[in-house]
């Protein structure tokens, strides 16, 4: 290869961004674009975002095109089924090579630290072995199209306050052992062609040019041999190269054109050695011939069988959904009720879906109703309407929809309904945290006040975060939808009348109120405007000075800190209901090298269920954590056995010393439990002694 060539696969543009006269002909428009080379037999990389279907920043880059829209991250980590998760990216990667593409950029997996976090509904929860396991699935079904997935964005990208300036400052032994094992899981199962680098500074140094993340964490210690590219506006410099980052994407974001121009004149000066572009443009190939893009070509476009992918869609929101509450089993709706009134969350025009590069516009088009301060896409609404789907589901009843802005009139209506389903929304979107837990908008007291009115009151939430919830002892119900996707209101519908069972289980901790996260004040949210000084470092992406951010909880992420503290939360990690009922017997643990347990499950109701035990394991003076689960399919009566096995990182600490894993011997408390906070056999087993390397 010649020089021009090798740097020619470093950096491409957004062609969106691109005059329609010098774009490329016959190449789909999306999120990014890095040429081949023809007399090489090298593809060009065509990218499209996200882990939730291919998007299109709702319909602004390919005007009137669709795509199927999988339910949120979250939801998907709520089926705590790694089968249908990899069945999701299958989809989805199937369709992005169908419209064109040959790069998802999938396999989201920062952890939820904070619950207002803007981008909490793309992830995949807060523990690192679920969201790990669980992305690895992802991105294994995407590129089983021959198609690559990157695994996003790296790391500590945790917040959308200040991420393009915020510096995450974290020790190692704790980030190792919690946001950076999500990553290692992820690439160790799902062996994504590329890696993601994020925004954000850590330890005062941007992620994209990160040396210990990139090059030590990364390469040496984890063995990656693929490439990194850049989040869209993350670079700052032409030395980010030599700190291990491989490619800019959509260059025209940054400040510069660090990867073609002013890499040109590092390389004559000899301030950038060649080698350096040697390795970048190595990890570049390596991933595109070990994904199939040379042997697997995209070709053109082809058809879609969008009712096919409705399906997997509609199983992954089936699953996803969450029972909170079901007061004397009011649920499900076994007897049609006469009259169900339906409220609010613009029922009639489909489901709430979350904003940013994720979003996708969904079979049928979305429905916006308005754009939102920080976001880029803003509210938008699609799929299955819940009125729609309510009246499929329950052909006999009589079903109305009002949509709340007169309260007095919808106080009225919901006292003569013998049913009101009211739809609680929170919308969330990359740019910006939400401000608060709360529903906003006035939509508690309407809860409240329709409560009031109809004892039979059940609360659908469609949300991309936890949320508070002072109505909850009010209302007979409380089904979490989150953003529900494609078929988003056929499975809540279905969900009501029971002709699905619901089995999802929360990824997730929500908090009773603000004072037990770990920073009641979000880090960030009350800097004034930036100073000069940080305008003239870090660029036009400024919007705030810069500032730090810390994570008391340390290692702990999520339910872990309210087990070192003791606190009840409103919902626990792992939390969920179901129409039937689960028992579990016949506890056997063994220790040693590591923790193996086995046990039974039984479906002791009468009716067909899935259920999620799980298991934890608490070391001497730590918290507890997940070390493993099953979810498991039972006909009434029907018992099935279970083993986990630990992976012996969780069982360690991290030792930045011995740069690996230490596992104590000593003894280990072992939980098979219903939720974080809910144990139901108990075992002790001893472990042995060991040191682990990457």
């Amino acid at each position: 290869m010649t020089a021009d060539e090798k740097v020619t696969l470093l950096h491409g543009p957004m062609l969106g961004m691109v005059p329609q006269a010098k774009r490329p002909p016959g190449v789909t428009i999306g999120a990014g674009y890095i040429p081949g080379i023809a007399r090489l037999g090298i593809p060009a990389l065509v990218e499209s975002d996200a882990s939730l279907g291919v998007a299109n920043l709702g319909g602004v880059l390919r005007k009137g095109d669709v795509a199927t829209a999988l339910p949120s991250g979250l939801a998907l980590a709520a089926t705590w089924n790694p089968d249908l998760v990899y069945a999701g990216g299958k989809m989805i990667g199937s369709e992005a090579r169908a419209k064109g593409f040959n790069v998802l950029l999938a396999g989201g997996v920062n952890l939820v630290r904070d619950p207002r976090g803007g981008r909490t509904f793309e992830y995949l929860g807060e523990d690192p072995l679920l969201a790990g396991r669980l992305v690895a699935a992802q991105i294994g079904g995407v590129q089983s199209n021959h198609i690559m997935s990157t695994i996003k964005h790296f790391a500590l990208n945790d917040q959308e306050t200040g991420r393009n300036i915020a510096s995450v400052n974290f020790d190692e032994a704790s980030a190792r052992e919690s946001d950076l094992l999500a990553f290692e899981l992820g690439i160790e199962g799902g062996h994504p062609g590329a890696v993601m680098c994020s925004y954000n500074r850590v330890g005062d140094t941007y992620a994209c040019e990160n040396r210990f993340l990139l090059t030590d964490v990364l390469r040496r210690d984890w063995g990656f041999s693929g490439f990194v590219m850049s989040d869209w506006g993350a670079v700052h410099s032409v030395g980010a190269l030599t700190a291990g980052l491989d490619q800019e994407s959509g260059e025209a974001l940054d400040t510069k054109r660090f990867f073609s121009t002013e890499l040109s004149s590092a390389l004559l000066a000899g301030e950038v050695p060649m080698a350096a572009v040697d390795r970048a443009t190595l990890g570049i190939l390596t991933a595109i011939y070990s994904q199939g893009l040379v042997d697997h070509p995209v070709i053109g476009k082809s058809a879609i069988d969008y009712a096919a992918d409705g399906a997997v869609a509609l199983r992954a929101e089936q699953q996803g959904i969450v029972l909170l509450r079901n007061q004397d089993g009011i649920l499900p709706l076994k007897a049609h009720p006469r009259t169900i009134l339906l409220v609010g969350g613009h029922g009639d025009l489909g489901v709430l879906s979350g904003g940013g590069s994720s979003q996708v516009s969904p079979v049928g088009g979305l429905r916006r109703r308005a754009t939102a301060t920080g976001s880029f896409t803003g509210y938008g609404y699609g799929g299955t309407p819940p009125l729609e789907a309510l009246r499929t589901a329950f052909p006999d009843s009589v079903i109305t929809y009002i949509d709340s802005t007169d309260l007095p009139a919808t106080i009225a209506a919901a006292a003569k309904a013998d049913i009101a389903v009211v739809i609680g929304e929170k919308f969330s979107s990359e740019g910006v945290d939400v401000r608060d837990l709360s529903l906003g908008g006035g939509q508690d007291d309407l809860i409240a006040a329709v409560a009031g009115a109809n004892p039979n009151t059940v609360v659908v939430l469609e949300t991309g975060n936890p949320v508070v919830m002072p109505w909850r002892d009010k209302v007979a119900a409380i089904l979490e939808a989150w953003y529900p996707g494609q078929s988003g209101g056929t499975a809540v519908a279905q969900v009501l009348s029971g002709a699905v069972n619901p089995s999802g289980h929360l990824p997730v901790t929500f908090p009773a109120d603000f004072g037990q996260i770990p920073n009641p004040v979000l880090p960030g949210s009350t800097m004034g405007p930036p100073s000069k000084q940080d305008k003239a470092l870090y660029g036009s992406a400024v919007t705030s000075p810069t500032f730090d951010i810390g994570y008391p909880e340390g290692s702990d992420v999520g339910y872990r800190w309210y087990d070192a503290r003791h606190a009840v939360p409103l919902y626990p990690f792992g939390f969920g209901l179901s129409y039937t009922h689960f028992a579990y017997a016949g506890l056997q643990a063994h220790g040693g090298a590591t923790v193996r347990v086995t046990f039974r499950v039984t479906n002791t109701g009468t009716a067909a269920g899935a259920d999620v035990p799980q298991v934890y394991v608490t070391l001497p003076g730590k918290a507890r954590r997940l070390i493993g689960w099953s979810r498991t399919d039972l006909a009434p009566g029907q018992t099935r056995t279970v083993t986990v096995v630990a992976d012996r990182r969780l069982l360690a600490r991290y030792s930045v010393q011995n740069r690996g894993w230490l596992v104590a011997a000593g003894p280990v408390k072992v939980e098979v439990s219903r939720a974080a906070t809910d144990p139901v056999l108990t075992a002790s087993v001893r472990i042995a002694a060991a040191q682990l390397q990457p």
